[in-house]
């Protein structure tokens, strides 16, 4: 099922947030360190214990966070992705395509370290798109 989920950039405070946003509305907290990474060592020195990737889940609910920054910098208010998970491989191709026609690719739609097709955007009215396709859904 194709679904929108919230990804939050914290900037150095993604565990803090994420582990707050777990005790006001409960679930499972997934926190993923960049020195535990396969891809660390394309980061600098100094930012090990920082969170690549986190979420939140609780039955249908799903929020996502990172301390990662895009190359525009933080700011808050530019810190909120639309990340859009996908049900197939030719609709994550189809979305990718039509939402970055005159837009900026930031990451290039491909399979990933973790298996999973994935790409980010930032659309022609500056939203940003976080698109991902696991491809080991049933």
């Amino acid at each position: 099922m194709t679904q929108i989920n919230a990804y939050i950039g914290f900037k150095g405070q993604c565990r803090e947030a994420m582990t707050f946003y777990q005790e006001c509305l409960g679930g499972e907290l997934f926190l993923q360190a960049i020195g535990d990474s396969p891809i660390k060592n394309q980061f600098p020195a100094g930012i090990e214990n920082e969170i690549l990737h986190s979420a939140l889940t609780k039955g249908p609910l799903l929020l996502m966070g990172t301390d990662c920054v895009g190359p525009g910098g933080y700011t808050k208010g530019n810190n909120v992705a639309l990340s859009l998970n996908c049900s197939s491989e030719d609709e994550i191709n189809t979305f990718y395509s039509k939402l970055s026609a005159g837009g900026v690719i930031i990451d290039a739609l491909k399979e990933q370290f973790w298996g999973d097709m994935f790409g980010v955007l930032s659309d022609k009215f500056g939203i940003n798109w976080m698109l991902y396709y696991d491809k080991n859904q049933k």
